[in-house]
């Protein structure tokens, strides 16, 4: 994430302030700059009470982020749609870097068949199941309330569980479609992830059956990935998200790093990788590997868990470099020049 300031007074802006707390200037994040802008109610996405979203609409009608939600809870939800706000805060942030990194994001009113769009729905009266199918990302909006991920996370015995985590994962589904599938990266996909023609739904009954510490880490991000090839991609698609997003916050923040373990090292800044222009995979890699165990102390001084509670195998490592190069490789030259051919689905 890029660190924003105030267009009044230049103080520091987190991502999701909808008014400066010094100066009370009223801002919001203009997806079309890419910048947080001064702006008035009338100016705001119609999500703004319901979902606390400050993202700007030049009609008042739900911005490009919202309008990618196809199904939300009831008004009379109350309890999903506290849930139902923090999957939209999380979907920006996902959008965010999407934009970021230039990687299309192509509406259901620009393809109605494959097009991306989310069903955010509530557990409260019928099973949900997360997922993707055919540009349809599903979440269950439940898992917005801490004590439910959490117990979740415990019942399932994962290391770690976050609503952004999720949609980054699915959404590596749909970016499977557009990125490898019938392109020429297929075949190396294979190489190093496997044969995704092998049965899913035997593959899934099997992983569930397997003991969380067998040698997944040998060759895989996490447990999950070891299921299935695609469940692979989409894993290690949204751990590269996460290493670009943290170290590229990091960068904009001037966070110094001491370096390596092996021997002293003077303070260096952390390299922004996520920019444009810098898709050096180990520069990138050679940052991460301080800034996260520097994390995982910060987080431990704190009494928390490790932020990021994973070692990378070399097999991990190939799998993260062949997903960085096949995102940057299809990025567009003209970044977010692409957003005026968004359509609000209302």
């Amino acid at each position: 994430m890029r660190t924003f300031t105030c267009p009044e007074c230049a103080n520091l802006l987190f991502f999701e302030n909808s008014r400066c707390v010094v100066c009370g200037t009223g801002v919001g994040y203009d997806r079309d700059a890419g910048s947080m802008v001064r702006v008035e109610p009338s100016g705001r996405c119609s999500n703004a009470l319901l979902a606390g979203c400050n993202w700007t609409s030049s009609d008042g009608a739900l911005c490009g982020c919202c309008a990618l939600t196809r199904t939300r809870p009831d008004d009379d939800d109350t309890e999903a749609l506290t849930g139902f706000a923090a999957a939209e805060n999380a979907k920006r942030r996902l959008l965010f870097q999407l934009d970021d990194l230039g990687l299309p994001v192509t509406t259901r009113a620009q393809d109605p068949e494959k097009g991306l769009a989310f069903d955010l729905l509530s557990s409260r009266d019928r099973p949900v199941t997360i997922g993707h199918a055919d540009g349809v990302i599903t979440i269950d909006v439940a898992e917005g309330h801490d004590s439910y991920r959490e117990d979740l996370r415990a019942r399932l015995d994962e290391p770690y569980r976050t609503l952004l985590g999720h949609f980054r994962h699915e959404i590596g589904h749909w970016y499977w479609n557009r990125l490898i599938d019938q392109e020429p990266a297929h075949d190396r996909f294979r190489q190093l992830f496997g044969d995704e023609r092998q049965d899913y739904q035997q593959a899934l009954k099997k992983h569930y059956a397997t003991p969380t510490d067998t040698g997944w880490a040998n060759d895989h991000v996490s447990h999950y990935a070891a299921a299935h090839p695609w469940e692979d991609w989409a894993e290690t698609f949204a751990h590269l998200l996460h290493i670009r997003d943290t170290t590229q916050t990091a960068a904009d923040l001037g966070l110094m790093i001491a370096g390596t373990s092996i021997a002293p090292h003077p303070a260096t800044s952390v390299d922004a990788i996520p920019d444009e222009h810098n898709d050096d995979f180990v520069s990138l890699v050679s940052t991460w590997i301080p800034l996260s165990r520097a994390l995982n102390q910060l987080n431990r001084s704190m009494g928390k868990d490790d932020l990021y509670p994973f070692a990378l195998s070399p097999a991990a490592h190939e799998k993260l470099r062949f997903t960085n190069e096949v995102i940057t490789g299809k990025r567009h030259h003209a970044r977010r020049k692409h957003h005026s051919t968004h359509h609000p689905i209302q």
